[in-house]
């Protein structure tokens, strides 16, 4: 993964995770599409195959989002009261909206951190 490191400056992995950019050259963009990754980078020719995120983003996700949205209504019927109605349209195109926009930008920030820290699958050390 980290084999040519020496060609490539060192990115920010969180910087160029959240914006989607390839994690070796921070130039090339990282998916295809909304959250399928690239077969490759279209600067550096990086193979992003080693990228598994995995639920990673998934479960940052949902902490987060149902952190922010689930304090905020409870907050929100404990002081104001509102209808049940209100409610349901206050906070369920809050959380499909929060919950798409931090999900492309976790699994950036994921892939690059697998990258920048040459992660891999867990193996056993019988040497």
């Amino acid at each position: 993964m980290n084999d040519d490191s020496a060609h490539y400056p060192p990115v920010d992995p969180v910087k160029t995770g959240l914006l989607g950019r390839c994690p070796r050259c921070g130039q090339g963009k990282l998916f295809d599409g909304f959250i399928k990754l690239k077969q490759e980078c279209t600067a550096c020719g990086l193979d992003y195959r080693f990228a598994d995120a995995g639920d990673g983003p998934v479960v940052f996700v949902i902490l987060i989002v149902g952190f922010l949205v689930v304090g905020a209504a409870l907050w929100t019927e404990v002081n104001i009261n509102p209808p049940l109605w209100l409610h349901f349209l206050l906070w369920i195109p809050l959380a499909c909206g929060l919950s798409l926009a931090l999900m492309r930008m976790l699994k950036g920030l994921l892939v690059n951190l697998q990258y920048r820290n040459n992660a891999r699958p867990g193996e056993i050390d019988r040497g």
